[in-house]
């Protein structure tokens, strides 16, 4: 496994000054079913999340919602204090139970949560701070506004964006410099095509969750499972590949809690997909995209 480091993805420089290796990683389902509570298997995660520096890993993107707390946690017990690692969160997603999400953006809420979110890592700034959801109940200036206050307050370094439009992202880089977007995207969801698109025009970072979602071209005989027999790989790896491809800007944050799944994830670095094969995958995914 000496072979296996995920900075063969190539690097990017989040905010214009965080460089870190394009493939990181996504610490969602480091907690229990329905990212509610403690894993089933607190060993084995620990192993995963130290496994990460060993792999070229060196962003790790997490949530004050996942657990709650949890991920967090997690987070530093395997990893602090964090050498050249960049941990990024995120707040303004309430949790009542597994499975259930409700948006929370009042001003006090999002500052309240980042300080916490402080507690939790272990560090005295956030690389990277995003608001998860611009929650509808509140004036979008308003929740900008905090964001905007955690940066002058050095509380976070930078600060980016979960699931939003274009015209989102325009509102809010008129209160403060949008440093990532992160919006589900994959072979198969092109629903943020557009978002994509003026990311790498302005060079944000997009983060792509779900990246390795492929659907029906999964499936035994298509396109996506001839191609991944041709490179001796997994449909996944070649959807990963696909998606690092796609763009310079493009952050993919595949996760997991076993060291077996995270290795072959990283394994898909060593894949080079030709121009025909990403071209041909892309005329493909659109097609299922369209007839969703």
């Amino acid at each position: 496994m000496s072979d296996l480091n995920a900075s063969k993805s190539g690097t990017f420089k989040i905010g214009g000054d965080l460089t870190v290796n394009r493939l990181g990683f996504g610490a969602m389902r480091i907690t229990g079913r329905g990212i509610w509570g403690d894993p089933a298997d607190h060993a084995e995660t620990i192993r995963t999340l130290k496994r990460l520096p060993e792999l070229g890993v060196n962003f790790i993107d997490t949530a004050d919602s996942y657990g709650p707390d949890v991920s967090e946690r997690l987070i530093k017990e395997a990893l602090h204090p964090y050498a050249k690692l960049v941990i990024a969160t995120k707040a303004g997603l309430t949790r009542s139970g597994p499975d259930i999400w409700a948006p929370l953006g009042r001003p006090e809420y999002l500052i309240q949560q980042a300080h916490k979110s402080l507690r939790n890592l272990g560090v005295e700034q956030i690389d990277l701070w995003q608001l998860h959801r611009i929650d509808p109940k509140v004036p979008a200036k308003e929740q900008f506004d905090a964001v905007k206050s955690l940066l002058d307050a050095k509380i976070i370094r930078h600060a980016g964006l979960s699931e939003v439009s274009v015209a989102d992202i325009e509102a809010a880089s008129k209160v403060f410099k949008v440093a990532t977007v992160q919006n589900r995207y994959n072979l198969v969801d092109r629903t943020s095509e557009d978002v994509l698109d003026y990311c790498e025009k302005h060079n944000i970072g997009f983060i792509p969750w779900f990246p390795l979602a492929a659907g029906d071209l999964a499936k035994p005989g298509s396109l996506l499972d001839t191609i991944a027999k041709r490179h001796n790989a997994a449909p996944s790896q070649i959807a990963l590949d696909w998606v690092l491809k796609r763009s310079p800007v493009m952050l993919p944050i595949p996760g997991t809690s076993k060291v077996k799944h995270l290795e072959e994830n990283v394994a898909a670095v060593n894949i080079t997909l030709s121009d025909e094969e990403f071209k041909a995958l892309d005329n493909e995914g659109k097609k299922v995209f369209k007839a969703a």
